[in-house]
């Protein structure tokens, strides 16, 4: 009797260990352990705290000093992502560039700078004349001295405002194209 029970239950267990595997759906590829899951792909592998870089050029002169509340650097992604971002362009110059931001992402190799919310870029010439750019979002690219926007753009300089909607700066020649919708009040003196 024993014998007849048991083709009929070891077909049963079989069975339910069948109508298991569908119900969970499990896959032989959900036990790989080398395959980053969601939260390793996010997964932060260090970070600073008042973070301060300074970098000089071939020449020893100052290329830039920056400074960011926090840095922290994704590991699957090589991105750094930093926190009140400030920065002080020199590349030689007397009077540097005042960058800032309220948040920031640097791609791999340091190519492209994306800069987010509240940014805002300062320098007063030798003359001492002030001038402002603020934009919500500006993406820098330091290796061609170029920065571009599609975001709003605000200019205000001694002798006026000029605002427009979109940007390609080349910092190198201190030229700016505005893309669309500019807008202009400039005083004559």
């Amino acid at each position: 009797m024993l014998s007849k029970l048991r083709r009929p239950l070891i077909l049963t267990l079989i069975a339910a260990l069948l109508a298991a595997v569908g119900y969970w759906n499990i896959r032989p590829e959900s036990f790989n352990r080398n395959q980053p899951s969601a939260s390793d792909a996010s997964a932060i592998d260090f970070y600073v705290i008042n973070a301060k870089s300074t970098q000089f050029q071939a020449d020893g002169s100052l290329d830039h000093v920056m400074t960011s509340d926090k840095l922290e650097h994704i590991k699957a992604s090589d991105i750094t992502l930093l926190s009140n971002p400030d920065l002080l362009l020199y590349r030689g110059n007397v009077q540097p560039w005042h960058v800032q931001s309220s948040r920031g992402e640097v791609a791999p190799n340091g190519k492209e700078v994306e800069l987010i919310d509240n940014v805002r870029v300062a320098r007063t010439d030798a003359k001492g004349r002030p001038t402002i750019l603020t934009s919500s979002r500006l993406t820098v690219f330091p290796d061609k001295e170029y920065a571009q926007t599609q975001q709003a753009v605000r200019i205000e300089a001694a002798n006026g405002v000029t605002t427009a909607q979109g940007m390609k700066a080349y910092l190198n020649d201190g030229r700016m194209l505005l893309l669309s919708n500019v807008r202009g009040q400039h005083e004559i003196r």
